[in-house]
């Protein structure tokens, strides 16, 4: 069951790095949850249907992918811990390298819960500016 569970998380954190909700789909349990620890503005939880919305808006924001590099991955039972750090040009040309580590519980092959922890200020810094311009640019579309 371990080697099994590896697989789901690294095709999940595969998926969600270049942006492919409808792979990442494929990983999820119906009750799936992630907690974006640390106290940044992105962290927090996320239900099953705002995780999804993350990964696909993820293509436009980081064209590149993540691009990970893992270091460990480690699993027992149900739950698989990974080790991974991203290598990512966003979509205004800036470098977007930060480091994680995600703990994930499964249930019957799919990912119930995971707790991530990354930089969140660098995120803030980096990905929140990219976000609020493509909710500012959704607005001005719906005005129109």
């Amino acid at each position: 069951m371990s080697e099994a569970n590896k697989r789901i998380v690294i095709e999940f954190i595969e998926a969600f790095s270049r942006g492919d909700a409808v792979a990442a789909e494929k990983c999820l349990a119906p009750d799936a949850v992630t907690d974006a620890k640390g106290f940044g503005k992105l962290s927090g939880p996320r239900v099953r249907e705002m995780i999804l919305a993350t990964t696909a808006a993820f293509r436009d924001l980081i064209p590149t992918g993540l691009r990970p590099a893992f270091k460990t991955v480690t699993a027992e039972d149900d739950r698989v811990v990974v080790e991974f750090e991203g290598d990512a040009v966003l979509a205004n040309g800036e470098a977007y390298c930060n480091q994680y580590c995600m703990a994930f519980t499964l249930h019957e092959g799919r990912i119930r819960h995971v707790n991530e922890y990354y930089c969140t200020l660098l995120a803030d810094e980096k990905i929140l500016p990219l976000l609020a311009d493509v909710e500012r640019r959704r607005h001005e579309m719906e005005e129109r």
